[in-house]
């Protein structure tokens, strides 16, 4: 088995690490922390790489700890945003909290074993000291110049907005969570995005100077596209880890729709497979592009590892839906994942009358054609479609029956314009 660093180093996942820090990942067993940013109650998948390196640590018999900034989120941390953040109140954080300890134990495992994993919050220590003795402590070991050094302090500095002070101290409590983990449970690395060297090293320093000991850092790489767009970030929004965020179907979607220049290096960031078997799926992409045979393995483990394979099956079905297979085997909740993001109208019980309503009537509606002689055209003409059934007769009538779950009708003009119908709920 190769060590730790080996794996992270092929896998593409070091951006930059401290001297040494190899030797001791494979002749040691290390206890090793990541901070999640409590900004909203669900991770989204701009946070999955840094939860995969936690995991991955765990599984090569290392100890990981998950901190949750609860008294660093009231703040915000300055690296990488060119302005200030909005402050979340304490109730706000708290909430937070609990949707990111759910998500992570996805990923992590919390038994009595010598590598069991922790989640932290450093509400524990940072909300409990005082100002002065933070001052007199912490402070005094950290000079002005050597902050004004630091990259997400001098970036804003250059910027019209500036920094503020509460922003400008947040190196200093980050510095303080490491000494705190190292105290309190020997941790001796921390890993975080390429943007937190700054404060990393800030803490490594500090363990230095306070206890006389080394630790270490690693930082991984900043996911983008290749394209150069922000990594999880869509048309349609963030995609969050969050099944009532994003839904287990879009969430595979999101997957699916990778890239080929990026699909390789996705394997290796955030699925589990072994170095061979991603090898055979390049191999497989180059051989037989339109297959993408890759994106489809890729969404099968991710969205498995976060969703379970109950989800990825429903998601693979509801996916051929949408390549022409009959809607009569969905449910609500697949049809509204699928199509939650297109034109609606409702239609009420009065307007669907006893005999339902005029398939040409209802195209004209809708607006899928201009009048209802174009909509007759389009029907005869076969370009209309009803939960994904061509309707060719002018003279047909939609009911109630018809309807998935006796509620949604899908209409589909050509191959791409859909429009979701709702009907309301017939009070017994």
């Amino acid at each position: 088995m190769t060590s730790l660093f080996e794996e992270f180093t092929w896998r593409g996942m070091v951006y930059d690490a401290t001297d040494g820090l190899a030797d001791v990942l494979a002749k040691e067993r290390v206890t090793a922390y990541i901070g999640f940013d409590p900004t909203a109650s669900s991770l989204h998948v701009g946070s999955l790489l840094p939860v995969m390196a936690l995991a991955r640590l765990q599984r090569f018999g290392h100890a990981p700890i998950a901190i949750v900034g609860g008294s660093t989120g009231m703040i915000g941390d300055p690296s990488g945003k060119s302005q200030e953040r909005v402050l979340l109140s304490r109730e706000q954080i708290d909430a937070n909290l609990a949707g990111i300890r759910k998500q992570l134990s996805r990923f992590l495992h919390f038994d009595s074993s010598s590598s069991a994993a922790r989640i932290v919050n450093n509400a524990d220590w940072l909300a409990t000291i005082d100002l002065m003795s933070f001052l007199r402590d912490t402070g005094k070991h950290f000079t002005v110049n050597y902050l004004l050094q630091k990259e997400s302090v001098s970036r804003r500095l250059e910027s019209e907005e500036g920094i503020s002070f509460t922003e400008f101290s947040y190196l200093l409590l980050q510095a303080y969570d490491f000494l705190q983990l190292f105290d309190r449970y020997g941790c001796t690395l921390q890993i975080g995005g390429s943007d937190q060297w700054g404060n990393i090293t800030a803490g490594i320093d500090l363990i230095r100077k306070l206890r006389g000991k080394k630790a270490h850092g690693l930082v991984i790489p900043l996911v983008t596209t290749a394209s150069g767009v922000k990594f999880g970030k869509t048309e349609a929004g963030t995609i969050w880890l969050d099944p009532e965020r994003t839904s287990p179907f879009r969430f595979y979607q999101f997957w699916l729709n990778t890239s080929d220049v990026d699909v390789q290096n996705y394997l290796c960031y955030f699925t589990f497979l072994d170095r061979k078997r991603i090898g055979e799926l390049d191999r497989a992409r180059l051989e037989a592009p339109d297959k993408r045979e890759a994106q489809r393995v890729l969404a099968r483990e991710v969205t498995s590892l976060v969703h379970g394979t109950d989800q990825v099956a429903r998601a693979e079905h509801a996916s051929s839906v949408l390549f022409g297979e009959d809607m009569a085997t969905l449910n609500v909740d697949d049809v509204l994942a699928l199509f939650g993001d297109v034109p609606s109208t409702e239609l009420s019980a009065a307007e669907m009358g006893v005999d339902g309503i005029g398939i040409v009537d209802l195209v004209a509606r809708l607006q899928l054609a201009p009048s209802k002689s174009e909509a007759r055209r389009l029907v005869q003409s076969g370009g209309v479609y009803v939960n994904n059934r061509r309707a060719s007769d002018p003279r047909a009538r939609l009911t109630r029956d018809q309807a998935v779950g006796g509620r949604l009708f899908v209409l589909r003009k050509g191959q791409k314009e859909n429009h979701l119908v709702r009907l309301t709920v017939v009070a017994k």
